[in-house]
């Protein structure tokens, strides 16, 4: 993460390539304030920024989904703005029966809470990646090694015998 003029520039592992992210400083400290509890109380800095920056491109918009359900609901556009694939479809083939566009109006009122909804399980999944790939999750909680009963020296956890004097190594797993 490299602060300069109050923009904050944050390098963001893709694949195998970085992606490179610009927040103004504004931005970064008020963006989504609801979040901070929840998702991202234990996250470092880096992570945070991280979060943010793929929650940005994930997230939907409330107004959008309303709009796309008051004109567009009689194809399902706004099940489809959801990743609700299947319901999509169903509109469209019944596009021309006129009831998915009383459904789609209906479902105008209820988009969003289901842009909320949709939303919290993007940030859910996106910390869960993050925390899954952070390099604490890969460390070992089992000793590398193991003193000597005889001779006090250090000795590879699995082993059987110490290298120094010889002697039996006896390990309690």
């Amino acid at each position: 993460m490299v602060e300069r003029n109050g923009t904050i520039l944050v390098r963001i592992p893709y694949g195998n390539r970085e992606r490179v992210k610009i927040f103004f400083a504004r931005e970064f400290t008020n963006a989504m304030p609801f979040l901070d509890p929840i998702y991202t109380a234990s996250m470092t800095p880096q992570q945070r920024a991280w979060f943010y920056a793929e929650f940005n491109h994930a997230s939907r918009d409330e107004v959008v989904g309303v709009l796309l359900a008051l004109f567009l609901g009689c194809f399902g556009i706004h099940h489809f703005y959801l990743r609700r694939n299947g319901l999509g479809v169903l509109y469209i083939l019944f596009s021309w029966t006129g009831i998915p566009a009383i459904l789609g109006f209906i479902e105008a009122f209820l988009m969003p809470g289901r842009v909320r909804e949709y939303n919290a399980v993007q940030a859910s999944y996106i910390a869960t990646q993050i925390f899954a790939t952070s390099p604490a999750a890969y460390a070992d909680p089992s000793p590398q090694s193991v003193s000597c009963p005889a001779c006090g020296g250090a000795c590879d956890y699995a082993a059987s015998f110490c290298p120094h004097c010889g002697a039996t190594i006896v390990t309690h797993a």
